[in-house]
């Protein structure tokens, strides 16, 4: 049986630093060999994923100089 997204998610981000690296590496290389074609239609799905956040208030739209502002607030 197919196991949700979701939770794939939830026990990646349980993994060591070290482990999610990897995970992440591995993960990233496998879209190397994908098509422009495939590429433009995952960027655009992600798009409208997004795009919905917004709409539905699932997410906070923020200031691009408040973002830059607490990126460095975390880097220091």
């Amino acid at each position: 049986m197919a196991r949700k997204l979701e939770d794939v998610e939830e026990e990646a981000l349980e993994l060591k630093l070290d482990d999610r690296a990897a995970l992440a590496e591995k993960l990233l290389s496998s879209l190397e060999g994908i098509s422009e074609v495939e590429n433009e239609r995952l960027w655009l799905a992600e798009a409208e994923r997004r795009l919905l956040e917004i709409q539905s208030g699932q997410v906070e739209m923020l200031p691009g100089e408040e973002v830059l502002r607490r990126a460095t607030a975390e880097i220091s």
